[in-house]
């Protein structure tokens, strides 16, 4: 390859003799020198000469040559100018404000950005987020962002919570389990817009759409629906200006391409789902000339730092994580639910009825191990295929309802039910009234909902029916964590899972540069256990 020979640089690379460290100094360059002994060495410090011409004295021959990889420079420098971010990493939203105020702050101090999971709050609850982290960011800025849940049985509860965040100023959301677009996010989407001196819009609000389906992934490549731009400006909801620059607009900023992850999910493998979501956003860009070039990440299994160099080296332009965060002391959820999720494997995840998209089939990834909501909410689900009505469940069904599942007499389960939806979505009670098998639905879907609720608050009556979302990335943390102080659940950070995830990918991605310049590296260099912040700070900074 070359040569190595010292350089005036030498003071700022100070030497090591442990190929360990050298690696880690992720700022530094890697020279690897067959030494004066006849083995191999690598060295942070010196210059590299190309070519088979021996240049000057000291110098030794050069097997391989790696640059410095800071973690910022994974990924991609459009996306993080885009949003204001130091490193290319998500906090995902996970509903119910499991991705919570406290979680949000910390992943944008620590260079990241953090949507709080506004999925099945109220808006009131949802307000109270926005003021909390409105007021944190006034003396020390950070990025932030909320999600925006698709609500395909309440558009008129779409419409409120887009109405809601134009309301209130904030200009970043992740949108979630869209399979159309709609009037609500499409309004969100060009309210605001405005053009540049060329005349090219300047969108105020940002989406990050978080898809699993290339063909949903197309329509947020595309530009607003025209027919649903034509209904907001007839309506007075979006000026002509408006209306006209939007429609020169993609739908969303930036695509998550999402793999097998925790809660909603198509369990799509990331090696097929991530080179086909970007073919068909250079497919959009070569169809239509966009000012900015959208960015695509990954999200869904990322959990270790092996995982996180493999997104990066896919071709993500950033990474999302989110089961492993749910374990982290900042999440919105109990201490019995973290605890639970530091026993996980990843065989200890399943697939089982979904409360929000109940009467749809739609289905979500829970944990199975420590409770029995996944088996209980396939069996409500069972049950609302095969019978028209409560009125036609079997006596058995009945008693397994009021002992096990509502633990309670239908008719008080109704009640509740009944008040819960009067606050949220009073429009689903007339259909009740219209249609037993609706009625059915809504009381099924309030043991679904509820049970998340009842792991948040880490309920002791009723944790053997909690719903935990989440992903066999779960148990490969814990794997990867094993005999190291981030096997406690005291340890585990927002920060430091972050940091250790980018670090290490960093780490890796320089590992795998070395052994293709030279295979005979030993395989043990690239293993990457975690480390503490007080390592992990100096090399992110």
């Amino acid at each position: 390859m070359g040569w190595w020979q010292p350089g005036p640089s030498d003071k700022a690379f100070p030497e090591t003799d442990d190929p360990k460290a050298a690696l880690l100094s992720l700022r530094s360059p890697l020279f690897l020198v067959l030494g004066e002994d006849g083995k191999p060495q690598l060295r942070t410090y010196g210059q590299a000469i190309l070519g088979s011409v021996l240049s000057g004295e000291n110098s030794l021959p050069l097997l391989a040559f790696v640059p410095p990889l800071p973690p910022e420079n994974l990924g991609s420098r459009d996306f993080l100018r885009r949003h204001g971010l130091k490193y290319p990493y998500i906090a995902g939203a996970m509903a119910n404000g499991i991705t919570s105020e406290a979680m949000v702050m910390e992943a944008g101090r620590a260079g990241g950005m953090g949507f709080f999971g506004a999925g099945g709050c109220t808006l009131a609850r949802i307000e109270k987020a926005i003021a909390t982290l409105k007021k944190a960011a006034e003396s020390s800025p950070f990025p932030f962002g909320f999600n925006f849940l698709h609500q395909p049985g309440s558009p008129e509860g779409e419409m409120a919570l887009a109405q809601l965040y134009l309301n209130s100023g904030i200009t970043s959301v992740c949108a979630a389990a869209f399979m159309r677009m709609t009037p609500a996010i499409v309004l969100y989407r060009v309210r605001g817009v405005t053009a540049d001196e060329k005349g090219r819009p300047l969108p105020k609000n940002r989406i990050i759409a978080k898809v699993s389906r290339v063909e949903i992934a197309e329509k947020f490549l595309a530009p607003p629906p025209e027919k649903i731009l034509k209904q907001l400006l007839s309506q007075g909801l979006l000026s002509k200006e408006e209306a006209r620059l939007g429609a020169l607009l993609p739908m969303a900023n930036d695509i998550t391409a999402e793999a097998d992850s925790g809660g909603h999910t198509d369990n799509r493998p990331a090696m097929a789902l991530l080179p086909a979501i970007k073919a068909a956003r250079d497919a959009a860009m070569a169809a239509r000339e966009y000012t900015h070039i959208p960015c695509v990440g990954l999200g869904g299994g990322i959990a270790t730092p092996a995982s996180a160099a493999a997104a990066f080296a896919l071709g993500a332009d950033y990474i999302l994580v989110g089961s492993v965060h749910q374990a982290c002391v900042e999440s919105g959820t109990s201490d019995t639910v973290r605890e639970m999720l530091a026993r996980c494997g990843q065989a200890d995840v399943t697939m089982t009825a979904a409360a929000d998209m109940f009467e749809m089939g739609g289905r979500v990834q829970v944990l199975k191990r420590e409770t029995m909501f996944a088996l209980r909410a396939q069996k409500l689900y069972t049950l609302y295929r095969e019978y028209p009505s409560m009125e036609a469940l079997p006596e058995d069904a009945i008693r397994f309802l009021e002992d096990k599942i509502f633990q309670k007499s239908i008719a008080e389960e109704w009640e509740s039910t009944r008040r819960f939806f009067m606050e949220r979505d009073p429009s689903q009670l007339k259909r009740a009234e219209e249609d037993p098998r609706h009625h059915m639905a809504l009381l099924f879907r309030s043991y679904l909902g509820q049970a998340s609720l009842w792991a948040i608050q880490g309920n002791p009556d009723r944790k053997v029916d909690y719903q935990v979302w989440c992903g066999p990335a779960m148990g490969a943390f814990n794997a990867w964590t094993k005999n190291s102080f981030l096997e406690e659940v005291s340890e585990r950070r927002i920060r430091t899972v972050a940091f250790n995830l980018l670090a290490g990918a960093a780490t890796l991605t320089r590992f795998s540069m070395l052994k293709v310049q030279y295979p005979e590296i030993p395989a043990h260099l690239g293993n990457f256990s975690p480390l503490g912040l007080n390592t992990l700070e100096p090399m992110m900074s």
